[in-house]
């Protein structure tokens, strides 16, 4: 069970990027939890998912030296979710679907990636903290870091310019 949950239900075996790969199957997914329940189901599902998250990547690396195999795809899961909910917010106040909002879906997919490849500040520290507790709070601090700046770009699109 650890194994599935950390992979993603196995995404985090597919070749060449695994954490893209994981990113990427994550946006469907928040899509539907969106559908399903709005942020509201979306929030609880990203709380759900760290949770399980950390405890399934303890569990796939107990004694291992490599405390962050790039298998385990469920930190960007989380990260992901956690960066759109400043789109699921927006489709629910707006009262539109949420692939209508597809360019926040970009730019959160987009600007994720950066933070979680880059990894400034304290996102590097909670990726060095080598646990499975950091595997885990880079990708959120990833996602906190991408949730602004794609809530500073729907201001900036929606607000200041009114388009």
């Amino acid at each position: 069970m650890s194994r599935l949950i950390a992979t993603f239900i196995g995404v985090g075996y597919l070749p060449w990027a695994p954490g893209t790969w994981g990113t990427a199957a994550a946006v469907p997914a928040a899509i539907l939890l969106h559908w399903a329940g709005g942020i509201t189901l979306l929030a609880a599902a990203t709380l759900g998912v760290a949770i399980l998250g950390w405890w399934a990547t303890a569990e796939i690396t107990r004694g291992q030296a490599n405390h962050d195999p790039s298998e385990v795809v469920i930190d960007e899961v989380a990260g992901m979710w956690l960066t759109l909910w400043p789109v699921s917010l927006g489709a629910g106040h707006a009262g539109v679907e949420i692939w209508r909002l597809w360019p926040g879906l970009l730019a959160g997919f987009v600007l994720f990636r950066l933070f979680d490849i880059l990894k400034p500040g304290p996102i590097g520290w909670a990726d060095r903290m080598n646990t499975p507790l950091g595997v885990m709070l880079d990708d959120l601090l990833a996602g906190v870091a991408a949730a602004i700046c794609v809530g500073g770009l729907a201001w900036l699109s929606h607000g200041a310019l009114g388009l």
